[in-house]
């Protein structure tokens, strides 16, 4: 038999925990029925499947990231194929002189670039034509800020805040 998901087991054991708490129990006879519900046992075991199915899942990846280097591999080498036998053609094309050739499904035609600036010495090259990137503009220093703050200062526009991460050994 399937346990129910452990959205269902925390609601259950939320809405256990509201009843006893409206009651006049005391601490332990509290503890004692949550313990005898059998809902922290339920809870626990979910929370294991959850991981033993998320590491499952992690397995994968270095697998995933092999066949994605592979794949990226493969298609540099075809991609650089299909361009040397372009390149191929181009080449004897020009050396006989033939400036298209027409086929059935396409035609090659031998095309000129437009010109490009060849620069042989770039310390030679005036500074009026040198670009300059822009400056990155200005980010926020969370680091400094979240210091700041702990320091007792005012950040106009920030606060701390606490997040919460599962620790798994």
């Amino acid at each position: 038999m399937s346990l129910p998901s452990l959205y269902n087991l925390s609601g259950e054991y939320r809405a256990l925990a509201q009843l006893l708490a409206a009651g006049d129990y005391d601490e332990e006879a509290v503890r004692d029925t949550i313990e005898a519900s059998g809902l922290p046992e339920a809870i626990a075991e979910k929370a294991q499947g959850c991981e033993m199915v998320a590491r499952m899942m992690e397995a994968d990846i270095p697998t995933i990231d092999a066949e994605i280097k592979r794949l990226q591999e493969l298609k540099k080498s075809r991609q650089a194929k299909a361009d040397a036998l372009r390149k191929y053609v181009l080449d004897n094309m020009l050396a006989c002189e033939i400036q298209s050739i027409d086929a059935p499904l396409f035609s090659i035609k031998v095309a000129k670039n437009p010109p490009s600036v060849e620069i042989f010495d770039e310390r030679q090259i005036p500074a009026d034509y040198m670009s300059s990137p822009p400056p990155p503009a200005p980010k926020p220093d969370k680091k400094l800020i979240a210091q700041a703050i702990k320091d007792g200062f005012d950040v106009p526009g920030a606060k701390l805040s606490q997040g919460f991460r599962l620790a798994i050994r």
